[in-house]
């Protein structure tokens, strides 16, 4: 990450130097990477991988077979307006 720095000149005020550190932020970039990895989640383990992955093989066959047993209808019902 890059630091943004700016010294104040002779004969300007502090609201001068304030908005062109703003402008020297918004120009640099950082806030928006800084965003962008606010809620960024890790990589997973590959044992967590795999855990999920059998989860959701678990996940379908149960759905097949409740599907063969009539207790659950085989598309969902789409809403509609």
């Amino acid at each position: 990450m890059t630091n943004v720095e700016v010294s104040r000149n002779p004969n300007e005020n502090n609201l001068s130097v304030l908005r062109r550190f703003t402008k020297r932020v918004q120009g640099s970039g950082v806030l928006p990477r800084v965003r962008g990895i606010r809620y960024a989640s890790r990589v997973l383990s590959p044992y967590k991988v795999k855990m999920k992955t059998l989860e959701g093989i678990k996940r379908k066959e149960n759905i097949k077979e409740l599907i063969k047993l009539g207790k659950m209808p085989e598309k969902p019902a789409r809403f509609s307006r």
